[in-house]
């Protein structure tokens, strides 16, 4: 392959990964169109029209597959079940914050959620971490706890968000699959449930996918083409550019959802909120420089799970 050609497959995995995160953060802005509708409902819609979104996607591609992904071994359909659930309780969160003025909170929650899949690394995993990642993971804990003691309340939005990613993260390690068929098969495990809740409101008249507007209706629907895009084009761009660089691209997200509660939704971002996101935003610095080897290289410190 020419440097030409390895030249212009970076720049497109550039664009795609950008475009991802980019559409990421702005979706606080597609949840808001669905706030008069309650959060668990928009949720099972989510998962619902994402399931048939893929579906048609793995369909045009190679219908063969769906049945090979459907007959996985037991332990990874038990993983894809844990997927599933972990991503939707996600999904829920995220959805109820922005509609009940937690935008800034769900901001912090992905800003954090990196440093959190370390810490869990080295709890599940069982693996070391060098001093600058502890450094990373010491400064945004303070910035947690000034939050939490300023106000009295623990930013529980954000620790749910990154909880539940973070594990969700790990979870998706262990099944090792591609982004398509990643969420096709977690959106397929816990699709069921989402169904029979939609025909109990449906039935019961207390839905809004068909006794609303049509706007509504189609907001809904279009939940799994919003869901499934920007994961494609991830996949795409990951697939062109290295991991570390990808790194670099993963705040923008929680950035743009930053701004748009702060200037769009008018949330009150005090100064204690901005010494606290300071702090997070110093470790996620040493975080991010420390993955592509750009600090002094440090020793790994002996934190180790404990057996």
């Amino acid at each position: 392959m020419s440097l030409n050609a390895v030249t212009q497959q970076g720049r497109a995995g550039v664009w795609y990964t950008v475009s991802a995160y980019t559409l990421w953060g702005f979706l606080p802005l597609y949840w808001k169109l669905l706030e008069t509708v309650p959060a668990l409902e928009v949720l099972a819609h989510r998962v619902l029209w994402s399931f048939g979104f893929t579906l048609t996607l793995i369909l045009i591609r190679d219908r063969n597959k769906v049945w090979q992904m459907l007959t996985l071994p037991r332990r990874k359909l038990v993983t894809v079940f844990l997927c599933g659930v972990l991503i939707s309780f996600n999904w829920y969160t995220y959805i109820w914050a922005v509609n009940s003025n937690h935008v800034i909170q769900a901001s912090m929650g992905y800003y954090i959620s990196p440093l959190m899949v370390v810490l869990l690394s080295v709890l599940i995993l069982k693996e070391s971490l060098d001093r600058w990642k502890i450094t990373a993971a010491v400064l945004a804990t303070a910035g947690v706890l000034i939050i939490t003691l300023q106000y009295g309340q623990v930013p529980w939005v954000a620790l749910v968000l990154a909880g539940t990613f973070s594990l969700y993260s790990l979870a998706k390690k262990v099944l090792q699959v591609n982004a398509l068929t990643g969420l096709f098969l977690e959106t397929t495990a816990v699709a069921p449930l989402a169904l029979l809740y939609v025909l109990v409101l449906e039935r019961g008249q207390l839905g809004h996918f068909t006794s609303v507007s049509v706007p509504i209706s189609f907001f809904l629907m279009g939940a799994g083409a919003i869901t499934a895009m920007p994961l494609l084009l991830f996949a795409q761009g990951a697939q062109r550019i290295r991991l570390s660089t990808v790194g670099f691209f993963q705040y923008i997200a929680p950035s743009i959802t930053l701004l748009l509660g702060v200037f769009v939704f008018g949330e009150v971002f005090s100064t204690t909120h901005l010494i606290s996101f300071g702090l997070i935003w110093v470790a996620l610095v040493l975080f991010t420089l420390s993955n592509v080897g750009m600090l002094p290289l440090a020793e790994p410190a002996k934190m180790k799970a404990r057996p």
